[in-house]
């Protein structure tokens, strides 16, 4: 029987960091990122390292993994984490995005769009970046995790999420928002909804007390389970070791890729419900973890219909 792929793709995007490191600029709404005592060139050796190990296991489970080199011109930190920048979604769209940090702005590459063109069924791409020069922003799926299947954005409110763009793209892309307030161990807002929660195909990870209102975790969690999700709630200690920032991937079975650092915090009865419906995939990542991200800001997911060559059948 084949899988469900609408929510879990087969195929992605990577980019290869050659100059990684914590980003300052980010740091100031991202209470994620931490500190190291590697100097700056051993901090990106080690975080490209990383970056390759995780490439070789998402290919060795099957998964279509397509490379993209960042040689470091252009002075970009965070490239390893394509996810905010741009989105691909189901039916053929894809959306460029308004990035808060004015230093993740010179992420976004033309050729990332061009292979998506030449190897993809593309039908519309959706542009939001100029959207920056008026103050509005809406990063992608980090600041979005959406319920491909049900159609659902959920998001959390912060500066990387303007409720504007939000109700463009949804319109743009008919997903139905759903916003909350959410805050990290701090008292701060969550800046990325993607570090708080992943939905699959038949499970959801979401911290839901950090949720501020009782009323709207009560929808979430009523929106999950009307889509067909269990729902494994996640403590504060489990989301800062990034248990939320997951992503379900489809090889020659369905995955679900996460960080070691977060696999080390779920319990067996919280494993237990997601080996039900994928694999367990762990990458190493602590060095990129630095950055305020993990596994599921790594990877970009393409949610299109591939281009069949000459001869191929449908």
């Amino acid at each position: 029987m084949a899988l469900n792929t609408i929510q879990a793709p087969r195929s992605v995007v990577m980019i290869r960091p050659n100059a990684f490191t914590p980003n300052a600029e980010t740091a100031k709404d991202n209470a994620f990122q931490g500190q190291s005592d590697l100097s700056g060139q051993d901090i990106a050796n080690t975080a490209r390292d990383e970056h390759d190990a995780a490439v070789a296991a998402l290919r060795a489970a099957g998964v279509t993994v397509h490379v993209f080199d960042d040689d470091g011109s252009r002075d970009t930190p965070d490239s390893v984490f394509p996810n905010n920048w741009f989105s691909t979604h189901p039916g053929g769209q894809v959306a460029v995005y308004p990035m808060y940090p004015v230093s993740r702005r010179r992420e976004r590459r033309s050729d990332v769009l061009a292979m998506l063109k030449a190897e993809y069924r593309v039908e519309t791409v959706f542009d939001y970046s100029g959207l920056e020069e008026d103050g509005f922003y809406l990063e992608g799926t980090g600041a979005m995790v959406l319920d491909h299947i049900g159609r659902i954005a959920y998001v959390a409110r912060s500066n990387r999420a303007d409720p504007i763009t939000l109700e463009r793209f949804c319109s743009h892309n008919a997903y139905e928002p759903i916003v909350f307030d959410a805050l990290d161990a701090s008292g701060k807002p969550v800046y990325h909804t993607n570090v708080l929660m992943c939905v699959g195909t038949d499970f959801a990870l979401v911290g839901l007390s950090m949720i501020t209102s009782e009323e709207r975790r009560a929808t979430v969690v009523s929106r999950l389970e009307q889509t067909g999700r269990r729902v494994i709630d996640l403590s504060v200690d489990q989301i800062a070791q990034f248990a939320g920032n997951a992503i379900e991937l489809t090889g020659e079975r369905r995955v679900l890729c996460l960080s070691q650092t977060a696999l080390d915090s779920l319990t067996p009865a919280q494993i237990s419900i997601i080996e039900s419906s994928a694999d367990v995939l762990p990458i190493s990542v602590p060095t990129i973890e630095l950055a305020g991200g993990s596994a599921r800001c790594m990877i970009a997911g393409i949610h299109l219909n591939k281009r069949l060559n000459e001869g191929e059948n449908p």
